[in-house]
């Protein structure tokens, strides 16, 4: 293969043929790297789940490899997150052209918000005995900060982009009862993950401690 638009047919059937068997939660994207950074998208099936469409750009991770920053292996199953917090499971696989350079890529984005909240469920009811402790040992404030998001997401049971209120209060009150609103630049972190603003933050913050202090009264 000399360029991606060589082999563009079978690789929307291809992508097709992949959404088709997984149904509509799963996205497939082809990457043209013949395009402009701002425009690689060439193929696109089931956009809905990043929002994206034939001729938006790319993500980070590829335009790191194409910068020459990061190794341009194939990557299998890790997990990512959309803007509005829905978790996805991925797969970024590189495509070469017959000299060996990569010339463009195919992403599998398979949504699995809904997967998540029904673990939790089922957890739920089927969970025993009692927890391990778990403590993090991390070199940098950032490491644990994401650490203690993600701890309070799992007790939360759902991520930031079905969250209600409540649980948005009830997920801000347990980052600060673990201390995280003592590391510097905390409530930015938070209020991008949550998708609020600092002013929503603060109203939560308090609110949060009055219902504190209501149950202490109680």
């Amino acid at each position: 293969m000399e360029s991606i638009s060589q082999e563009l047919l079978f690789l929307t059937e291809l992508a097709q043929g992949i959404t088709a068997q997984f149904g509509d939660n799963c996205e497939v994207v082809v990457h043209d790297w013949s395009k402009p950074v701002d425009s690689t998208i060439v193929v696109i099936e089931n956009g809905h789940v990043t929002s994206r469409k034939v001729g938006d750009p790319g993500t980070n991770l590829g335009l790191e490899i194409m910068r020459g920053t990061a190794a341009g292996d194939n990557r299998h199953n890790y997990v990512t997150q959309t803007k509005d917090g829905r978790l996805l499971r991925s797969t970024s696989m590189y495509i070469k052209n017959n000299e060996g350079t990569i010339i463009g890529a195919l992403c599998i984005n398979f949504d699995i918000t809904d997967l998540m909240v029904a673990e939790k469920t089922l957890q739920s009811l089927t969970a025993s005995g009692l927890a391990p402790v778990r403590e993090s040992f991390v070199s940098n404030v950032g490491d644990l900060l994401d650490t203690l998001i993600q701890e309070t997401q799992e007790t939360i049971g759902r991520p930031a982009a079905v969250m209600s209120k409540e649980d948005k209060i009830r997920f801000i009150q347990l980052l600060d009862q673990k201390g995280a609103f003592l590391i510097k630049k905390s409530g930015e972190k938070v209020c991008s993950y949550l998708g609020i603003s600092k002013y929503t933050l603060y109203s939560y913050l308090d609110e949060s401690k009055q219902n504190d202090s209501e149950g202490e009264l109680t």
